[in-house]
């Protein structure tokens, strides 16, 4: 089984790619959504009792949990290392769970992937890209984000142009969701002729 790895800052239209790799019928692992589980179960305990007051009814609510870590890098490694441990298990019994069922190839969804060294466990990249302005302009539309936000969280994240550079294929959704499907096609055709690389 091959694995690619999915990745692409934010904004840039990875979750709508993510889907067509599903249509595509590949099993797909999505960190975030992960974190979302885990934040409404699992890590919740363990994330009170480090940064108490921020969950409420036995969930962990991330506008409560947010201000505590995102300008702290010495709260953000405290979350990283009750929450990793757990996104890093559920990622295996992802992966074994896909190679039982037979799949050729398996999509792991992680934003972080470079900046986390995840290219090393992976057998190609896909890097999912846009223009600069249709970026900003998804982004902002969301609910509760500011350029000041935007800025913060882009920091933290390798400038596309590297990930691209990086790339075993990039795909631009810039221009509507047909092209995005056809290169999603693309990618499946060829990544299956690809040595497997993964560490």
């Amino acid at each position: 089984m091959r694995i690619l790895g999915l990745t692409g800052s934010i904004g840039m239209g990875k979750s709508t790619t993510a889907k067509m790799f599903e249509e595509a019928g590949v099993p797909v692992y999505d960190a975030d959504a992960t974190v979302h589980r885990l934040y409404e179960g699992e890590a919740v305990a363990a994330i009170e009792a480090a940064f108490p007051g921020t969950t409420i009814n036995g969930k962990v609510d991330r506008k409560l949990l947010s201000p505590k870590v995102v300008h702290d890098a010495g709260a953000m490694k405290r979350l990283e290392s009750i929450v990793h441990p757990m996104l890093r298990a559920h990622h295996q019994k992802f992966l074994d769970d896909a190679e039982k069922s037979g799949a050729p190839v398996a999509v792991v969804d992680i934003p972080l992937l470079y900046e986390t060294g995840g290219e090393n466990r992976v057998d190609a990249v896909v890097v999912v890209t846009t223009e600069p302005d249709v970026q900003r302009e998804r982004i902002l539309a969301r609910d509760g984000m500011t350029p000041e936000k935007l800025d913060a969280i882009l920091a933290k994240q390798l400038p596309d142009a590297e990930k691209r550079k990086r790339a075993d294929f990039v795909v631009d959704t810039s221009h509507g969701l047909d092209p995005v499907r056809v290169r999603v096609r693309e990618i499946l055709e060829q990544v299956v002729k690809l040595p497997l690389r993964r560490a």
